[in-house]
């Protein structure tokens, strides 16, 4: 077993030192390198911008649902350790806390104190929908799509990475199978003939080819997949639509009910009566009084002066 782990870190080790050598001249322009074909690397680019878009709208959705980047940090620990996330309040939820506190002190009796506190309660309701929306979108959009992203995308670079190390061995087994052919007719060095060594190279070379061309196969069988993963995607995001419609029609319909219990708590104010007509008391013009006072106060300074 020693001999058999020995043997494979050896073959291991050759195998990226062949690599490393094979990009380094693939950088410097001394080797060749083995092409995709143009619908691989289309396959593979819509792959790619497929993975940094939904990263992207990820990110930006959890920013919306989750405005603090700390309790948005807090979560993602949370679920990595596996642990069941921290309860916590709405924004709203505690706005509504305080102004309920705020209308009890006033007095709930009184017109202020009585109106804090049914806007505290709504707000609170508010609150209590909007982490419904959170945990809804939660489930049916963001979590999906990074699902998507720690699996499929992941096995799909995974893969990738293997088939670029094929491509490495298969170009650097050309590059050996070309050297030998060029040491046809030459001397026998180190004990082996050009000839059994251009044989054991050409041997290395089909082997390299039928990995490289299975591993093309398989990638491609992933990266077609692609297409599948844009419709569930495109069905998450209708299904994201429906949340939020709900989400905003509900906070609507708690907002429409505060106004008229509102309008009809608001106790009327006093009416004036001017030739037998009910008129509602005019709204005193501030800018106008100031300036009656100051010049009241001038006219009183002016004859006390006399």
């Amino acid at each position: 077993m020693e001999n058999f782990n020995l043997k494979n870190i050896v073959k291991d080790a050759g195998a990226a030192i062949s690599r490393a050598v094979q990009f380094a001249e693939e950088k410097i322009g001394h080797a060749e390198r083995t092409e995709l074909d143009g619908q691989f690397e289309n396959l593979w680019d819509r792959a790619d911008a497929t993975k940094q878009w939904t990263e992207k709208l990820v990110k930006n959705t959890e920013a919306v649902l989750m405005p603090n980047p700390g309790n948005r940090i807090e979560d993602f620990v949370y679920e990595k350790i596996e642990k069941k996330k921290p309860a916590r309040l709405t924004n709203m939820e505690y706005l509504g806390l305080d102004m309920i506190e705020a209308g009890n002190v006033f007095g709930p009796g009184t017109g202020y104190g009585g109106a804090l506190i049914k806007v505290g309660l709504c707000q609170q309701r508010l609150g209590q929908t909007e982490r419904e929306f959170i945990g809804s979108a939660g489930i049916g959009y963001t979590q999906p799509l990074r699902k998507f992203l720690d699996n499929e995308m992941k096995n799909i670079i995974k893969e990738k990475g293997v088939l670029e190390g094929k491509r490495l061995d298969l170009d650097a087994c050309k590059n050996r199978v070309r050297k030998a052919r060029s040491m046809l007719g030459q001397p026998t060095k180190d004990g082996v003939s050009p000839e059994i060594t251009l044989d054991q190279a050409e041997k290395d070379l089909r082997i390299a080819q039928s990995e490289f061309d299975r591993q093309v196969e398989i990638t491609r069988l992933l990266l077609e997949g692609i297409s599948n993963s844009h419709n569930t995607h495109m069905r998450l995001l209708y299904e994201f639509v429906e949340t939020q419609s709900r989400y905003f029609a509900e906070c609507s319909k708690t907002m429409t009910e505060l106004q008229e219990e509102l309008a009809s708590s608001a106790k009327p104010g006093p009416i004036l009566r001017i030739n037998s007509e009910d008129l509602e008391p005019a709204v005193p013009n501030t800018n106008s009084y100031m300036s009656n006072s100051i010049a009241s106060a001038v006219e009183d300074i002016n004859l006390s002066s006399i």
